[in-house]
């Protein structure tokens, strides 16, 4: 590297992981390092947010301006597209240019691969991008008004494998439960629910596991642990083992795999990173990090891509400014989620487990850490989390730092002790 000159620190991607690296990054460094954000897209999407698009959310309102917000934190932004990384050159290839960098960020998130699931992507209402949930306001609106016409429906919700983060879809079957019945139409829909999963939200153990079968019993909503899809076909969908569920709205959420392919850096099957757990370097290149959906820990979440961005961010810090790094990437899960009537909050410390049929586990030596619980007050700190995000990085600043954040996190800590299960 010339000492003459700054460092130049490269992020690609302008989703959780990216922003909140490059964010924290000009906070920890100030001057001393040019910090270059590369998206596809001029906006952030608040993507947790989405699950409120089926039910009437404008899905506009989830985004913020990367140009404002890149602006506040002194940020280049670049808006185009990635087409390569050369890890021995040091450099990151766009549609336009060549850019150099003395440390790499790669956070380009996650795709969808219906394909995987035969008749997946013909028959069933998928959920990842703001299309989809749109669409499925539509399936859910023609549900409400086949439901007051006294014609019987059934809804069947499907998790395949190879999808990472099935917790949007919890949420959605349990808002539609609620939903329904507050408009006088539960009794004409049957609602199922099937999953590859031993338990459910298996990645995050048992008490989820509990909590969420306790919720299907007392809404009425059957559902089946261990099933894996083999197919999908007009008005049923079919198991391994012979078994089938008919439906008559299909709901999925598809595999996971990353958006991009790197030549040259070490990935798995899917295309997600390899990299060192703690510190987020992908495995034999120093200065190349991976955070989020792109890297290869386990479970994809919002929450978990920050925590993975502060780590990745902190290390670079380190480096320019001749320091130790203040933090590394500790696995602990953190989410609320939406049920309309009343929320659930969830505070998992993870480990990995090295069994590819159930890569992570909740940490056995971190019990007091493992929180869950429901009560209608969650709701409020769901509503929270949804100003405080966007508000921060509207501003140009990380979510994990500062007053603000600190009094956000005693207040979530302080309501967990008390309503955890």
């Amino acid at each position: 590297m010339n000492s003459q000159r700054k460092p130049r620190v490269v992020v690609l991607g302008g989703g959780f992981g990216g922003l909140e690296a490059a964010f924290l990054l000009r906070m920890r460094l100030g001057d001393r390092a040019g910090i270059t954000l590369i998206s596809d897209q001029p906006t952030f999407l608040f993507k947790p947010n989405t699950i409120y698009v089926p039910f009437g959310l404008d899905p506009k309102s989830l985004l913020i301006d990367l140009h404002s917000a890149t602006r506040h934190a002194g940020v280049e932004l670049d808006v185009e597209t990635v087409e390569g990384v050369d890890p021995r050159a040091g450099t990151v290839a766009t549609t336009r240019r060549l850019l150099p960098y003395d440390h790499l960020v790669v956070a380009t998130g996650a795709a969808m691969r219906p394909a995987e699931v035969p008749g997946l992507d013909e028959h069933a209402n998928t959920i990842w991008t703001p299309q989809e949930m749109l669409r499925l306001r539509q399936s859910f609106e023609r549900l409400l008004e086949d439901a007051w016409q006294g014609t019987l429906r059934r809804v069947l919700f499907l998790v395949p494998p190879g999808n990472r983060c099935s917790g949007p879809l919890y949420e959605l079957v349990l808002m539609l439960d609620t939903w329904l019945r507050r408009r006088g139409a539960r009794e004409a829909v049957d609602i199922a629910w099937t999953t590859y999963e031993g338990g459910y939200i298996q990645a995050f153990g048992p008490r989820l596991d509990r909590l969420v079968d306790g919720e299907f019993q007392r809404r009425g909503i059957t559902g089946h642990r261990a099933e894996v899809v083999e197919c999908v076909e007009p008005g049923r969908v079919r198991y391994t083992g012979g078994g089938t569920q008919p439906y008559d709205l299909l709901v999925s959420f598809p595999p996971y795999v990353a958006a991009m392919a790197y030549e040259g850096l070490p990935s798995d099957g899917r295309g997600f990173l390899a990299t060192d757990l703690a510190t987020r370097r992908v495995a034999g290149h120093r200065d190349v990090y991976a955070v989020g959906d792109a890297a290869d820990f386990p479970v994809k979440q919002a929450f978990l891509a920050l925590l993975q961005a502060d780590a990745a961010a902190e290390q670079i810090a380190a480096e320019i400014l001749g320091t130790t790094a203040r933090a590394a990437f500790d696995p602990t899960s953190m989410c609320v989620m939406e049920q309309f009537d009343k929320a659930t909050f969830a505070q998992v410390p993870l480990r990995l487990t090295g069994d590819t049929a159930r890569p992570v586990e909740v940490r056995p030596d971190a019990a007091a850490l493992y929180r869950v619980g429901s009560s209608p007050a969650w709701r409020l700190g769901k509503k929270l989390l949804g100003v405080y995000l966007p508000w921060r990085f509207g501003s140009g600043k990380p979510f994990h730092a500062g007053l603000p954040w600190r009094g956000m996190e005693l207040g979530l800590n302080a309501m967990s002790r008390l309503m955890a299960a």
